[in-house]
């Protein structure tokens, strides 16, 4: 009974571990709201359909850019630029109104289930079947989520482009980055592997108490 009640003193959390996980609570509702808001307002902004900023991604390509003295000019290699579109159509629009409404309810899914999981490991279980669902899902789900935003935030810059230039610019670019999203996926399926071997060894260990 000792030994027992010498682990179970081992295994609990400290204030300072329940402080921690209850900080990181508020901190996630914290961050979800805010980065809702944000994407209401550019629901909003695109919605209206006028003098909208859009981020424009190009291929690098040389152009040339006024100096602050002197009157001249001198070249540089263009990535990103933002362009404020007068009025854009729905072809450009719709795609970024689906791009934030996807990020919305990716961002509810990830912090909802980080949440739940730090609730639960307030609890002081930390490896079961429904922690592992949660750690699998709030991954799975955003590593689909944001490549889906990324997609259709492409759609709107490549739109915004034809729109604003008469299709006379074709070097706007649909950018993806593989080596991300296989780092994602490698380290989703590590931690997810970790929680499954966790359940696995502590459902072994009670059975043997």
């Amino acid at each position: 009974m000792d030994v027992e009640q010498q682990g179970a003193k081992q295994g609990a959390l400290t204030r300072g571990d329940k402080a921690g996980l209850i900080a990181f609570c508020i901190a996630g509702a914290g961050i979800a709201a805010s980065m809702i808001g944000f994407c209401i307002h550019r629901i909003v902004e695109l919605g209206r359909g006028t003098d909208v900023p859009v981020l424009i991604e190009f291929a690098g390509d040389d152009v040339q850019a006024p100096l602050t003295t002197g009157g001249g000019t001198v070249t540089v290699g263009l990535d990103q630029a933002t362009i404020t579109a007068a009025t854009l159509p729905p072809i450009a629009t719709v795609p970024g109104i689906i791009g934030q409404v996807i990020q919305i309810l990716t961002i509810i899914v990830v912090i909802g289930c980080l949440i739940l999981l730090a609730q639960s490991t307030l609890s002081g279980r930390i490896f079961n079947r429904r922690n592992t669902a949660l750690v699998m899902t709030a991954g799975i789900t955003g590593l689909v989520g944001f490549a889906a935003v990324r997609f259709f935030e492409n759609m709107l810059a490549n739109a915004t482009v034809n729109v604003v230039t008469d299709n006379a610019i074709d070097n706007a670019v649909i950018t993806v980055e593989p080596f991300t999203f296989i780092l994602a996926a490698f380290i989703i399926s590590v931690i997810g592997t970790a929680f499954v071997v966790g359940d696995k060894l502590q459902r072994e260990t009670e059975g043997l108490v």
